[in-house]
């Protein structure tokens, strides 16, 4: 078992303009989150969407399943329901149907109480053009920074 459970959505970042960040807690069944503890999850390819009842629940979320467990394991891409306080997700769902933006997850961790907590974002869908310039920027500080170092020796 892992000590420090961080798994990131890299994707989200070079797809999404991040406008506003949340921390939610999420609702697990006992062979979920033992697998998380085992670091066995990907969210890279996982949404938020709001149900009719006003809930917000993570999407195409994967977590694998418990090598260990019995006939009782648990499905590895269900839904899972999202925790965050009612005014929170008033506020959320008003922005996600005013103005058509997205909830994303970002990272996926376990706090020191050993609850697992997802920081979600909202989020506004970059263009192609502000991919490419977010593309030109990571090479140029990489030039830089390999610049700088053989200066430095």
């Amino acid at each position: 078992m892992q000590k420090n459970i961080n798994i990131k959505n890299k994707k989200a970042r070079f797809e999404y303009e991040l406008l506003d960040k949340y921390t939610a807690g999420i609702v697990l069944g006992g062979t979920e989150i033992k697998s998380l503890r085992y670091g066995r999850a990907s969210i890279s390819e996982s949404f938020c969407e709001f149900n009719d009842r006003g809930e917000l629940f993570v999407i195409n979320m994967q977590i694998d399943e418990y090598s260990h467990a019995s006939h009782y394991n648990h499905k590895p891409k269900a839904q899972r329901k999202l925790l965050l306080q009612k005014r929170e997700l008033k506020k959320l769902q008003k922005q996600v149907v005013a103005s058509g933006l997205t909830i994303v997850p970002l990272t996926l961790f376990i706090n020191d109480r050993g609850l697992a907590k997802i920081q979600i974002a909202l989020a506004k869908g970059k263009k192609l053009y502000d991919k490419r310039e977010t593309m030109k920027d990571r090479d140029n500080k990489r030039d830089l920074a390999r610049i700088k170092k053989s200066f430095n020796n």
